[in-house]
This record gives structure tokens, C-alpha cells and sequence, in this order.
């Protein structure tokens, strides 16, 4: 849509959650999020996080199917990008964490979380 196009070129863009579903042979973009303009939101009645299609040549679509049917697999946006007058989306084939690989990022996480509590109690004293 023309108002989604704006906003892509006003950098309003957000693909932290944004990964690719196929549905009956097709490609389609899920959890990306396009903050409408200002200017624009009054006019429309908008849809921030609706599925956009993604149009695919079949050997890449079959390529993106076969990866996804095995087990871990997913496809993620990683950028969407200009190329003329055109917005392409570059996609890739990504494999969940395995068990360990969680445990290890939580330990991570857990080492922050008291290293700045550690830090804190000693800036107070």
C-alpha cells in the first residue's frame, strides 16, 4: 500500500519478530511491523502488523518449502532494502537454539543481571 511505502522510506520499519510462512505455495511475511506516518494515519484505517505477501520465483519458494519441513527450521527477514522503486526482502533459512545453547544464553543473562547488581550496591556505598 502507498502509505506503508512512505513509511518504509521514512525508516519506520521494525523486523525484530518477522519471519516467513508459506500457505498454499506462497510466501507471506508475518510479525514485521510498519508504523504509519503521521500525516497518512488520518487518512486510513491502518494495520501495522498485517501479513504482506512476497512475491518469489517457484525455485525459490520450493527451495524455502523444503527447508521448512524439516524440524528446526524457520525463515526469518533479516533486511528489507531499495532496489529501484522496489522493496525487496532479504530472507534466510535459519535453525532454533538447541537446549544447551538455552541454558548457556540464560546463564549469560542471569551473570549480567547480578554483575550490574553488584556494581549498583557498590556505586550507593
Amino acid at each position: 500500500m502507498g502509505w506503508e511505502v512512505k513509511a518504509l522510506r521514512a525508516g519506520r520499519v521494525q523486523l525484530t519478530d518477522a519471519f516467513v510462512v508459506m500457505t498454499k505455495g506462497e510466501a507471506f511475511l508475518l510479525g514485521s511491523q510498519i508504523a504509519p506516518l503521521e500525516t497518512v494515519s488520518t487518512h486510513y484505517v491502518v494495520e501495522k502488523t498485517r501479513s504482506r505477501k512476497l512475491l518469489l520465483h517457484k525455485k525459490e519458494l520450493a527451495k524455502i518449502n523444503e527447508a521448512l519441513t524439516q524440524k528446526g527450521q524457520t525463515c526469518v527477514c533479516t533486511t528489507l532494502y531499495w532496489k529501484g522503486h522496489l522493496v525487496k526482502a532479504k530472507i534466510a533459512i535459519a535453525q532454533g537454539k538447541k537446549l544447551h545453547d538455552k541454558r548457556d544464553t540464560e546463564k549469560q543473562r542471569d551473570w549480567q543481571r547480578d554483575k550490574a547488581r553488584i556494581v549498583r550496591d557498590n556505586v550507593k556505598q
